[in-house]
């Protein structure tokens, strides 16, 4: 019978990772079938995993819609199809449950990759996950609580004199989606900063005297990630990357000086 669960092995495999995190050296004891075994067993758990938030958020679904069409305050939405809801419905609960499965699925890999690591590749791998982990959700919820009421205003001001807004609640959702997951993405913009600054790609002081290319880029981003087409979405989008750049160039400056004085 299928389990989503880790078994013994699965979790001797887990305690020996935690030892090897405080070695300095990777771990080469595993056999290949050990290997094969280990990354069966962590891909089973994370599909469990998935499958198990994924339900969850199904069966709970007229919450998670209503937290969806919160943005869009004054909007009625129709169903244009039959089943049109309930295939959105599935495509919510699929949605919510990879982004809040992702953590657990990201610490699986984690624990999966870094037997082979040394500690200094540790030492920037570990806070790196984190940090892109943080972002991306900071990401989610300013695209939620900045992006989509601005995009949403936008469109339902403009023609408002002219046409009822009446929305399908399917490709309302394919909006949000789009956005909100781009949002996310693009606010990974630091870690890609500071992965070029410590292989010693880009220094700092580069990254910052090209802020006037990063002003064209970010505005060409915002344009090309963002599904609307209003300015005021596209500017708040290009104000968050300008303002994410300047302060990934600024950390990695910081990282140089400490890496300096460490030497």
């Amino acid at each position: 019978m299928f389990l989503p669960f880790p078994n013994s092995n699965y979790v001797v495999s887990t305690q020996r990772v935690s030892k090897i995190i405080l070695s300095n050296e990777p771990d080469d004891e595993m056999a290949l079938s050990e290997h094969i075994e280990e990354f069966s067993q962590r891909l089973i758990f994370c599909f469990g995993v998935l499958a198990l938030i994924t339900i969850a958020c199904f069966t709970d679904i007229k919450e998670i819609v209503r937290i969806f069409q919160a943005p869009a305050i004054g909007i009625k939405f129709l169903q244009f199809a039959p089943g049109e809801y309930f295939f959105a419905s599935i495509k919510i609960a699929a949605f919510c449950g990879i982004l809040f499965s992702s953590p657990i699925i990201l610490y699986q890999i984690f624990l999966y990759v870094v037997p082979g690591m040394t500690k200094k590749e540790r030492n920037i791998i570990v806070p790196g996950t984190l940090a892109a982990i943080i972002l991306f959700g900071v990401g989610i919820l300013f695209s939620y609580f900045f992006l989509v009421p601005a995009a949403l205003k936008f469109f339902i001001a403009y023609g408002s004199d002219v046409v009822e807004p009446f929305w399908s609640f399917d490709q309302y959702f394919d909006f949000l989606a789009v956005l909100i997951f781009t949002t996310g993405l693009v606010f990974q913009v630091p870690i890609v900063q500071v992965l070029l600054g410590i292989s010693g790609i880009v220094t700092g002081e580069k990254m910052l005297s090209a802020w006037k290319y990063v002003i064209v880029m970010s505005t060409i981003v915002a344009a090309v990630v963002t599904p609307s087409t209003d300015p005021i979405t596209q500017l708040f989008l290009t104000g968050a990357l300008l303002a994410l750049y300047l302060g990934g160039s600024s950390f990695v400056i910081l990282l140089e000086k400490r890496m300096s004085l460490t030497e």
